[in-house]
């Protein structure tokens, strides 16, 4: 959706042309975005897998003569920092902090994936104010933490048919609960079943 749109395929804004290597799917020649009148004021796409690319993209770019790229706020710290002096997840957080909070559009696909469950709570935070201001978000995830944000219209691929469910019936919910609730169990069918 976010190529389809008009997105680099590994990730950050439209003003992002780079390519470090092609490993989008054509799918999104399929894919019909359309636009209303209201365009957004800013739109981004995080890819979990090439934000290294997207960083590195974000200090070469220079805004003013003599500079070099952009700071942002560490998570952690409280200070700004360029992305490649933070970790992945608070990379990720920084960016998204500092993001345009009124009508953006933001592709995120698996953003979880360097967060730690109290940083997901964080994310959560943030695209919960992101929507309250008037940005959209379309989130690829399978944090339950991340399908918990509410009023959320959650879309299920499951068994190739596009449909949508409420937060109980996903996969991600039901075997976390799972998992919480019979731990013991599960380790022992899983792991004593081995022998």
């Amino acid at each position: 959706m976010a190529v389809a749109y008009g997105l680099n395929p590994e990730g950050g804004t439209r003003n992002y042309s780079f390519s470090t290597r092609d490993s989008h799917s054509a799918l999104y020649e399929g894919v019909f975005m359309r636009r209303g009148r209201l365009q957004p004021w800013t739109t981004f796409f995080l890819r979990a897998e090439s934000f290294y690319n997207v960083a590195t993209e974000a200090e070469a770019c220079s805004l003013f003569p003599g500079t070099s790229g952009v700071k942002y706020r560490n998570p952690a710290t409280g200070r700004r920092a360029y992305l490649h002096e933070m970790s992945h997840g608070e990379a990720f957080l920084g960016f998204i902090q500092d993001s345009s909070k009124e009508n953006g559009l933001y592709f995120l696909d698996e953003p979880e994936a360097a967060l730690s469950p109290s940083r997901q709570l964080t994310l959560l935070y943030e695209m919960d104010q992101l929507a309250r201001h008037g940005s959209q978000l379309i989130v690829a995830t399978h944090s339950p933490i991340l399908l918990g944000l509410p009023s959320a219209q959650i879309v299920s691929f499951d068994g190739g048919e596009l449909r949508r469910v409420a937060y109980e019936e996903t996969e991600s919910y039901q075997i976390t609960e799972l998992f919480i609730n019979n731990r013991e169990r599960i380790l022992h069918e899983l792991l004593d079943s081995r022998v």
